[in-house]
């Protein structure tokens, strides 16, 4: 073993551990995390979300969870059968935490070490957008299966996006593929409207050699959704967003079982 990496944490309870990350901030990606948890749960699968974003945890507001008070709640918190962990349970969301690198990475290790996950098919680890001290905490010393890299199509997500794929390949994380999200907005009659650009997702997936996972439509009530604590996957389970996650959360299980399996070709969620 390399003597300056950290040793892996043990979660003897947990079969995958799943990290989503993107290079930049403002892509979804919190959002596409607590929606493929919620997927997966919702296909009989045991589901831990874990909110690694210290600056700007969005995971209580998106399961209708605040602050509580840490000497009489046990973590994880369970909400919709989902076990969630998140800074914003422990400080006021209008709080800023200024906090230097080396403390966040703490706190990121404590939420690993010391929180019993218990049985889970699945942790899903929402990443802090970037590619700073807490992303580096986790890649190196969460057992982790892979990542799943969110992006939207236009080209300024991708070149970070970029950043976030060349990361995980130094620190030896499989990528277990590309997810394209806000690819297009589709109205009532059916008709596809591409609102920030066209295939960025599929063209970073193909020229990284990972697997492209699919693309995930526009819908004004993920959003609403995620402000009034309710997965829209849950909240609105045919609606076709919905459908798109529970046909991502099939194919990142596929994908994590099979972490040797050739990339998977274009898939039209």
């Amino acid at each position: 073993m390399n003597p300056q990496m950290p040793p892996k944490v043990s979660l003897p309870g947990v079969k995958q551990v799943i990290a989503v990350a993107s290079g930049k901030g403002g892509v979804g990606k919190s959002t596409v995390a607590a929606n493929l948890a919620m997927a997966l749960h919702m296909s009989g699968k045991a589901v831990g979300l874990m909110d690694a974003d210290i600056y700007g945890p969005s995971v209580p507001i998106m399961f209708g969870l605040g602050m509580v008070d840490p000497k009489t709640t046990a973590f994880p918190i369970e909400r919709y059968g989902i076990r969630l962990m998140s800074m914003g349970f422990l400080v006021d969301v209008n709080q800023a935490v200024i906090w230097r690198g080396p403390k966040v990475a703490q706190a990121v290790q404590s939420f690993l070490t010391q929180i019993d996950w218990g049985q889970l098919d699945y942790l899903i680890i929402d990443l802090p957008p970037g590619t700073g001290d807490a992303q580096l905490t986790l890649s190196q010393s969460a057992p982790l299966t892979g990542a799943v890299v969110v992006t939207t199509p236009g080209e300024v997500s991708l070149i970070d996006a970029r950043k976030g794929v060349k990361m995980f390949g130094e620190v030896r994380v499989p990528i277990l593929g590309i997810v394209e999200n806000m690819s297009y907005f589709e109205d009532a009659a059916g008709n596809k409207t591409p609102i920030f650009g066209v295939g960025g997702g599929s063209k970073l997936a193909e020229e990284s050699g990972v697997p492209f996972l699919g693309e995930l439509p526009i819908d004004p009530r993920v959003a609403q959704c995620g402000d009034h604590g309710e997965p829209i996957v849950r909240k609105y389970p045919d609606s076709a967003v919905a459908k798109a996650y529970l046909a991502l959360a099939r194919t990142v299980a596929d994908v994590a079982n099979k972490p040797a399996a050739p990339a998977l070709p274009h898939v039209q969620l």
